[in-house]
């Protein structure tokens, strides 16, 4: 195999890397949910960037996907993540429709408002049709700590996409 061919397979599967991440972290359940005051979503985190930032990057038809194995993984009734992952790209689509110039600091405070009503959605519905109990203190500090982690993980998105797709959206 020729060193241009090789390079273009690496290229490809660096070009894959959204969705590469985002079945690893349904499948992994990485949102360390299990340590008593420190969990965060980041799904959600890596839904609304792609969504945002670089839409084609990851398609509708693989975010519903990895939202069906979330549920699978997790043991919440079938289709609530996809639902939840959905409502986050259309919030990011919203905000992408209506930004004339892209601002991390501003992004991120939609993302607070965007997990907000996601996760009160979702809850609520989880209460109110399945009965399912929720602890409010673990929500909230999921809540806090991928807000927080959001920017974080933007910069670090926001490098790889400089390297790897050679755009800049900022």
């Amino acid at each position: 195999m020729s060193e241009f061919q090789r390079r273009n397979i690496i290229n490809n599967l660096l070009r894959l890397g959204p969705i590469l991440i985002l079945f690893i972290s349904v499948l992994n359940e990485i949102d360390l949910n299990y340590i008593k005051f420190f969990s965060f979503n980041f799904t959600f985190i890596l839904v609304f960037y792609w969504s945002l930032r670089r839409s084609e990057s990851l398609g509708y038809g693989y975010i519903f996907l990895a939202g069906l194995i979330n549920d699978v993984v997790t043991g919440f009734p079938i289709g609530i993540s996809s639902f939840n992952y959905l409502l986050i790209c259309g919030f990011a689509a919203y905000l992408r429709t209506i930004t004339l110039r892209p601002n991390l600091v501003k992004d991120w405070f939609f993302f607070l408002f965007t997990i907000l009503v996601v996760n009160s959605l979702c809850y609520s519905a989880l209460n109110i049709f399945f009965s399912i109990d929720l602890n409010y203190n673990n929500l909230f500090i999921n809540i806090f700590f991928t807000f927080i982690f959001y920017i974080i993980f933007a910069n670090l998105f926001l490098i790889y996409q400089n390297k790897f797709f050679k755009e800049t959206n900022d």
